[in-house]
């Protein structure tokens, strides 16, 4: 029930999007004093505070409220909040309802408001936000802008209701940050000595005084425009009040220091990319917590969600000490996120309850305000650090990839001569998981590039080793030479950081590729042993054991993989892995059906079609192992059970088992 208290902007409801070119009849209003207008009339409202809240959290909940729920909320138990209830839904029907079109509705004990022919203006900010701001025109950056008449419900105060107020400063915390990233965007799309430039950036900086690029911006346009005593003057306004917060102010000088130096020759300094993404934590909200004081279980629970992410070694993950620190000043995460310049942050709230422990987690992208994922994990109170550590692990493993796709999806629009290493790795990335020859070599061409750039990035060495490993695994290339290569670009990765998980991923792969069985595990365990939450390297040991292992260590690894990654670009290989396993248990009809789910994944290669194949035909569904056959015959005509046996390690029994299932469809 609580959860929908602190759903934020970005999960509000769509209106309908048919009669986008007309204006719409009714108007909502929310930021600024609550306004509600009928072609173009405004309404009267009821003097009713809580009548306001009421309409304005319907209006934004993505889905339908109980009674009790909305009781909750807004009024006192020792009153009538049943019949307080009632009389606000009879007013709002007043204010919002019209012959024939009823938007307050109601089914059993639940209520919602229907708003599909409406228009209201935090739903636009929370759909241009989803969309990205930073895809928007300047003229669309102007009209969301103009939305933002004041903060969200301006002036609205509701006595004794925490969970109403916690619900409203979350929408004023998350709106506010879309108002400083739509001011950010809108000011880098103007002339640098516009008069409507300086006005965004006066805006941003009252509502971001910490923000170092607005400051630089500052600076950068009145050296631009010859105003160097009123530089001289924002600096030293800005050195003071970021020395008053122990916030280190030294960028600062030296944006003013470079604008000095070129004042005729405007070029705005880019934001500093670093070769790893950046990300703070956030203390959680313990809701059940009383009190102000520190150190409970959502702290350590945020501590232990930042330990777990820098043992990634991908990410800059900002220390405790700091988070904390600013999070004790009542900084919240947008805030924090910009006054940290890093470019994700992730907050949450943590909940107890007799039997359950509940945590709402999500992952911000700073400069935009952008929700990149969000998600609400249950577990049973069997064992509180036990559901605590489950939770963990999924949280990481989840904000990892999320993070990886964000900036994969980045690197890929970009020119590939502007790519520094970090955004040539994402752009290898994103070809490397299309696994076909021709992206594959695309791939390695990235990874090379990033190694280039930057000879001491593990990570883009881990991934030049992934290439030359498919290449030797899919038959893409010569196998010994590619071999090799594998191996040598893992050493190389683990020579420039062997506490890299990643690191010792590559060098387990190529161990294996080599025959090195009992080294490869070794090197998976020592990845996993750095990084618990490492889904790629809990799936290749799976890989490994699968073969000529043990096959129920095997399944483990590949239930344990999929459940930190769900959605894993590789998804097909871990379901692969049980169905091999099962194979080799003599579970064959389970095997066929986790077999059929691998190859059904996108980007499933021949190997997995050969695998689902196999499968169903050791369980003696022949029709549908032949259309499978006949998808290996399209993609590479001449396929047989020996390519299959080749690039695998099968111990005899198994490989006996993989053959028997080739002879009776054919590829044998």
């Amino acid at each position: 029930m609580v959860a929908s208290v602190v759903a934020p902007v970005g999960f509000f409801v769509e209106s309908d999007q048919s009669d986008r070119g007309r204006e719409r009849a009714l108007q909502i209003r929310m930021l600024g004093p609550l306004t509600i207008t009928r072609a173009g009339v405004a309404q009267a409202l009821p003097a009713s505070r809580k009548l306001r809240a009421l309409i304005a959290y319907l209006a934004l909940s993505p889905h339908a409220s109980t009674r009790e729920h909305l009781c909750e909320l807004l009024w006192d138990i020792p009153n009538d909040p049943r019949g307080e209830l009632r009389w606000s839904l009879s007013k709002a029907r007043a204010v919002l309802d019209e012959p024939g079109r009823r938007r307050i509705r109601t089914a059993r004990d639940t209520v919602w408001l229907d708003l599909a022919d409406c228009r209201v203006d935090v739903i636009d900010v929370g759909r241009a936000t989803r969309r990205g701001i930073d895809t928007l025109g300047t003229e669309e950056l102007r009209a969301l802008a103009s939305q933002f008449a004041g903060d969200f419900l301006d002036g609205l105060q509701i006595d004794r209701s925490p969970l109403f107020d916690n619900w409203m400063n979350a929408q004023r915390r998350g709106l506010r940050a879309s108002h400083v990233a739509v001011l950010e965007h809108l000011a880098a799309s103007l002339p640098p000595d516009s008069e409507e430039r300086f006005a965004c950036l006066d805006q941003w900086l009252r509502l971001a005084p910490f923000d170092q690029r607005a400051h630089e911006l500052v600076l950068f346009g009145l050296a631009h425009r010859g105003r160097l005593r009123e530089g001289e003057e924002h600096l030293a306004s800005a050195k003071r009040i970021f020395d008053t917060e122990g916030l280190d102010s030294r960028r600062l000088r030296e944006a003013w220091r470079d604008a000095r130096a070129q004042p005729a020759s405007f070029v705005e300094r880019p934001v500093a990319v670093a070769r790893r993404a950046s990300i703070a934590v956030m203390p959680f909200v313990d809701q059940a917590s009383k009190s102000d004081v520190r150190g409970g279980l959502a702290d350590g629970f945020a501590h232990d969600i930042i330990t777990r992410l820098a043992k990634l070694r991908s990410l800059f993950v900002i220390a405790q000490g700091t988070v904390f620190a600013l999070d004790q000043r009542s900084v919240g995460p947008h805030e924090a996120g910009r006054t940290l310049n890093v470019d994700y942050v992730v907050s949450g709230s943590l909940r107890r309850q007799p039997k359950r422990i509940t945590v709402d987690v999500e992952l911000v992208e700073s400069r935009t305000a952008r929700i990149v994922w969000a998600d609400v994990f249950d577990h049973r109170l069997d064992d509180t650090f036990l559901a605590l550590d489950e939770i963990g692990n999924q949280i990481v493993a989840s904000v990892e990839i999320e993070i990886e796709a964000a900036e994969r999806n980045r690197a890929i629009l970009k020119p590939p001569n502007s790519l520094d290493a970090w955004e040539a790795h994402h752009r290898g990335l994103w070809h490397m998981y299309r696994f076909n020859r021709a992206d594959n070599e695309l791939a390695r061409h990235f990874f090379a590039m990033a190694v280039r750039l930057d000879p001491t990035f593990s990570r883009a060495y881990a991934g030049l080793s992934f290439t030359h490993w498919q290449n030797a695994f899919q038959n893409w290339g010569e196998h010994e030479p590619e071999m090799d290569r594998a191996a040598e670009t893992a050493s190389q990765s683990l020579i420039v950081d062997d506490r890299d998980p990643a690191a010792h991923w590559a060098m387990g792969r190529a161990l294996w590729l080599r025959g090195h069985q009992a080294e490869s595990l070794t090197e998976l365990q020592s990845a996993i042993d750095l990084s618990p939450n490492f889904a790629l390297a809990h799936y290749t040991l799976g890989f490994v054991n699968c073969q000529s292992g043990d096959a129920e260590a095997a399944i483990e690894s590949s239930d344990h993989s999929r459940h930190l990654s769900p959605f894993d670009p590789l998804l097909f290989g871990m379901l692969a892995v049980r169905a091999i396993a099962l194979v080799r248990m003599g579970r064959f009809d389970e095997a066929a059906d986790w077999a059929v789910k691998a190859a059904t994944r996108p980007n499933a290669h021949v190997h997995i079609l050969a695998i689902a194949a196999q499968c169903l035909a050791l369980s003696g569904r022949l029709d549908e192992a032949r259309g499978f056959v006949a998808l290996i015959r399209k993609t590479r005509p001449s396929y047989c059970v020996n390519d299959f046996l080749a690039a695998f390690r099968l111990c005899e029994e198994a490989a006996d088992l993989f053959r028997e299932g080739s002879r009776r469809i054919g590829i044998d």
